[in-house]
């Protein structure tokens, strides 16, 4: 049985994480052109640019990860499996997608530990599991990030954050936040495929082979019109 998904109705999250995917591409797209026009034929610069474009390709790597697990991009070493018989082989692929799980439920409790504070919300207690919720902590919600303007329609949040202190910058708890939201669909994305080998309706979560037989079919192909 092949490694990739079998087609199925696209869900609401699936469609939102595609989108959006499109939607930061684009962005880091535009802005990069911008700034280059802005620099080489106006020999002026967008101050903004660069952070924001980090800030996009931070966000892009965060749902890039979670998108590849769905559609069984991730690379891996397939060589020892790919000898097993399908029982062991679908055993050992459990025993990695529960190893997933916990390594992605522990990088959602970072994201969280991380961002919260800057959102004025405790952290969790606990080195590894959470045990609670932080009783004492400091809010850092005025928090800004270096470059990046804030735009009056989103000043509203200067009365939830920054006890009604107007940002000059976007606070940082808007750029963070991708942390735990990345992090959360991560583990969404390792439950989905733990739970299609589970039902037999994939056998692996990692690349399959087909990617390289498609280029090797190309290459033939191309060769004999040659």
């Amino acid at each position: 049985m092949s490694g990739h998904t079998p087609r199925r109705t696209r869900t609401f999250i699936d469609r939102l994480e595609e989108t959006l995917l499109a939607i930061i591409l684009g962005l880091m797209t535009l802005v990069t052109f911008a700034n280059v026009v802005a620099r080489y034929v106006f020999n002026s610069n967008i101050l903004w640019g660069l952070e924001v474009t980090s800030i996009l390709f931070a966000w892009l790597v965060l749902l890039g990860v979670s998108y590849c697990v769905k559609v069984t991009a991730h690379l891996g070493v397939d060589a020892i499996v790919s000898l097993l018989s399908p029982p062991v082989r679908k055993a050992c692929t459990l025993i990695a997608v529960t190893l997933c799980l916990i390594y992605a439920f522990l990088l959602l409790k970072g994201g969280w530990d991380f961002w919260a504070n800057f959102a004025n919300l405790p952290a969790t207690t606990g080195r590894w599991f959470p045990t609670g919720f932080q009783e004492k902590f400091l809010a850092k919600g005025w928090y800004e990030t270096n470059d990046v303007f804030m735009p009056d329609m989103f000043q509203f949040m200067s009365h939830w954050f920054n006890d009604g202190e107007r940002y000059e910058k976007i606070p940082r708890l808007i750029p963070y936040v991708m942390l735990p939201v990345g992090m959360a669909l991560l583990l969404f994305r390792f439950l989905q495929a733990g739970w299609a080998v589970y039902t037999g309706k994939q056998s692996l979560v990692i690349v399959s082979h087909e990617a390289e037989e498609a280029v090797e079919e190309a290459a033939a192909k191309a060769e004999r019109e040659e």
